[in-house]
Order: C-alpha cells, then structure tokens, then sequence
C-alpha cells in the first residue's frame, strides 16, 4: 500500500529563545526534524512532504531532495498546516502518517504498530496515543463501547471525570489520504484562537460513521515533543541513552555509558571499548576490536580496527588498522594514515598522507605532506609548509629517517633511505641514500662562560649603585 508522510514544520518555536530554527536543534547529533524523516524512510514512505514556515531556507538546506515542501506563510492552526499538503497529495489513494518536526524520539517501529492496527481494523483514522502519569494539559482520548475513538478533548473542556483519563492524545496520526482531505475541507475556526486544528478532524470522521481508532504506544517517551531548552535536554538525555543502549547491543563495551557521547549516525564494530569521557561525532565508522578514549572526541572519521586512541582529537581524518594515536595527538581534516602507524603525544597532522608503519612519536607537526612506508619522524620534526602566501608540499620517500628537531621548508623532497641529521634545516631536495646535514659547525670557547658571568654581574652591581 502507499504511504506516505506529512511532516508539520513551520512553527517558530518562541520558547527555544534561539535564532537557530526549532526543529533545526540538534539531538544525538542530529537537528530534531532530521530523525522524524529517518522514521518515516524507515517504514518505506513513497512521499513525504515537510510543511515549513519560518526558516524554511534553512529547514530546505538541511533536508535537500530528501522530501518535497509545502509552505505555511501564516500559522493558522495544525489543520491549517496540513492543508497546504493538498495540491502535493490531495489526489493520492494509500495512507497518510501525521508527525511534527520537533519530536524526535519517535521511532519507526511504533509507526509501523500504528499502521499495522489501521489496516487491521480498516480505520479511517488511527490517532497515537499514550499513558501519562500526569497528563496535565493534554488532550484526553475518549473511546466508545467498542473500544474505538469517539472523541478527543481537550484539557480545559474536560469534566471532572474526562480530567482523570491518563490516555493522551500524542498529535501523531495515520489517515485514509483521501478521506483526511475532505474532513480538513469541512473544518472551521470556530473557537477562541480562531484557527484551524487537525483534532476536529477526528470528530468530523466519527460524525461521518468512519472507524477512527487509538494506538496506544507502549513506550509515552516516542510521543515527546519539544518546546524549549529544557525539553531539548530531556530528549537528548533519552536519544543518548537509546543509541548507547543500541552500541552495547550491538557488540560495543561502554565502560561509563552516563559518560560517553554518541551521535546518532555512527557506527562502531564489535568488541570495541569505549572509555570515559569519549565524543564521537558524526558519521564516524569505526572498526571492531578497538579501544578509545578517555576523553577523547571523534568527528566525522573513519578508523580501521584494533586501533587505539587515547586523549586525542580526530576531525574528518582516515586511520588504518593497528594504529596507535595520542595521547594528545590531533588529526585534522585530510590526515590519512596507513597501517600501523604511531602518532604520539603532542602530535600534530593536517591534510597529510602518511604510508603504513611511519611513526611520528612526539612532538611535530606534519602537514601538507605524502609520506612513504616505515619512515620516522624524531622529537620536534616539523614540515614548514607555509610561506605566508600558499601551502607547499612536502614529500618523504620510504625507509627515511628524519631525525629530531629538523625543519623540511617546503616545498621540498626526502628520497627513498635518506638520512636527515637531527637539528637540520633542509631548504633543498635529498636524494635516495643521501645523508643530509644544515646546521651551523659547533664552536667551544674555553673559559668564556665564566666571563660572561663575570661581565654579566658588574653590569647588575653597576645598575644598582645607579
């Protein structure tokens, strides 16, 4: 059957105090509206149009070709919204699911339960609903003899006893395409506010004879919306405990799960450790049987496996299997690393490839370079690849050895088997085999520091007398 979504999008989202568009804010690393689209590519919708309003330039930019949009340019109400998806899907036969961009928490397999009952029951509508401990201020669900939905209302409207039901109206619904735009047609805005709410909907397919059912999630928290800072906090607090509970699941061992960060969309291999205090960002992949962290952040990488990290910073680099990095190593955008690579402490690499088995064990700073297999980099080397107008190269063959302290001023070239003095400054090529030298002769004069103390302490008695 064809299903198809209808996101509700175009609020402002006052209470968020923020300039950045509500549904925009991120949770597990990924802004809010970002999730209710994977919820419904999960279930395999055929269409799913995004109603926007404020920041829609922005709300497009995010979800590009992903979905088709439709805009709101006055909020009139929740009916109002769903209306201006008519001319994209007003003709279409199949199922329509109603969500909104600020509810991330919804999962795929409550949409799936909520569809499964509309088709069983042959539902003109089928509203998700939970129970609340305390569903203050919410719209309660009222079922008839059959166990069917008769009505919805609202708080205010409830009579005592209406006010004791737990069962909410979560705002999420599957509807017959068709039938949810002729209702939409017939509603008003006769009420306070003088706006248009997808709520009146039900009453008016219930009215019609329709069979409107309930699909009461096991799980209220899929139901959550958000509306300001606090609510952001909570659902973050809730999407980080679900994606760590899923790494566990999956094979990962998070030693402190209350401490360790994970975004929504990476992915960790089997038998990985994950210690304390550990970011991990983005689309990042990393391999089975490595151990990371503490207190390490990860974005946007790809690491191999049996890799460790500790205490390191790694921004859209690539790192082969059986490497080694850190403590206090940072990996920037465009470091490549092969197998078996160590980068120590205190290590620096910036768009820089780097063969298997080299290792740049404290110290430096490697950017802008191609570094061939099992070369070694002594304390302080450095690639000075800035001349204060562009970026140079520097190249290091196989089977180099750059000892410490040595300056390469790109652009230059380290043959195959080269060997470069500790304490050097190279300005020109090495050849293979080559053993290159560029410092100054050391020059010992006997008894000249004594002197110069000597010297020194007239000078500080002379100022003082002064």
């Amino acid at each position: 059957m064809n299903i198809m979504g209808i996101v509700l999008a175009a609020g402002q989202g006052k209470r968020m105090k923020s300039k950045l568009y509500k549904v925009l804010h991120p949770v597990g690393g990924k802004p809010m509206v970002g999730h209710v689209i994977d919820a419904l590519e999960q279930i395999d919708t055929q269409r799913t149009v995004v109603v926007v309003g404020h920041g829609a330039d922005a709300v497009k930019a995010y979800l590009g070709d992903r979905v088709e949009y439709a805009m709101q340019e006055q909020q009139l109400g929740t009916g109002h919204a769903v209306l201006q998806a008519e001319a994209l899907l007003g003709q279409e036969d199949g199922l329509t699911v109603l969500l909104y961009g600020d509810t991330p928490l919804i999962t795929s397999n409550s949409l799936r339960q909520m569809i499964e009952l509309h088709r069983e029951k042959g539902a003109a509508a089928t509203v998700m609903t939970a129970i609340m401990d305390d569903p203050t201020g919410l719209g309660r669900i009222i079922r008839d003899e059959q166990g069917r939905v008769s009505r919805i209302v609202e708080q205010k409207d409830c009579s005592s006893e209406e006010r004791e039901i737990k069962e909410i109206n979560s705002g999420m619904y599957c509807f017959s395409n068709r039938k949810l735009f002729d209702a939409l047609s017939k509603v008003t805005n006769n009420n306070a506010q003088n706006e248009y709410y997808v709520t009146d909907v039900v009453g008016i397919l219930v009215n019609q004879g329709e069979v409107v059912e309930a699909y009461c999630t096991p799980d209220a928290i899929d139901t959550f919306g958000v509306n300001d800072r606090v609510a952001l906090s909570e659902a973050e607090r809730i999407m980080r405990a679900r994606i760590n509970k899923q790494q566990m699941i999956n094979g990962v061992t998070l030693i402190d799960p209350a401490n360790t960060y994970i975004d929504a969309d990476v992915r960790i291999g089997s038998d990985t450790v994950i210690l304390p205090g550990t970011v991990i960002k983005g689309k990042t992949v990393i391999g089975e049987n490595c151990v990371i962290g503490p207190n390490t952040e990860i974005t946007d990488s790809t690491l191999g496996s049996n890799i460790q990290v500790k205490q390191s910073v790694l921004l859209e680099a690539v790192v082969g299997d059986s490497s080694t990095i850190g403590p206090f190593a940072y990996l920037r955008p465009g470091a490549e690393l092969g197998h078996s690579v160590k980068i120590g402490d205190f290590v620096e690499i910036k768009n820089a490839k780097l063969a298997d088995d080299v290792k740049v064990s404290h110290l430096s700073y490697i950017g802008d370079a191609v570094v061939g297999k099992n070369v070694n980099f002594g304390c302080g080397a450095i690639t000075v690849n800035y001349d204060g107008f562009n970026k140079q190269l520097t190249e290091v063959a196989d089977d180099a050895f750059i000892g410490s302290n040595v300056n390469l001023i790109a652009p230059v070239k380290v043959g195959k088997g080269a060997y470069v003095v500790a304490g050097s400054t190279i300005t020109n090529d090495v050849n293979a085999d080559d053993l290159a030298i560029a410092r100054e002769r050391q020059i010992n004069k006997p008894g000249y520091a004594a002197q110069l103390r000597d010297k020194f302490r007239a000078k500080k008695e002379q100022s003082k007398q002064s």
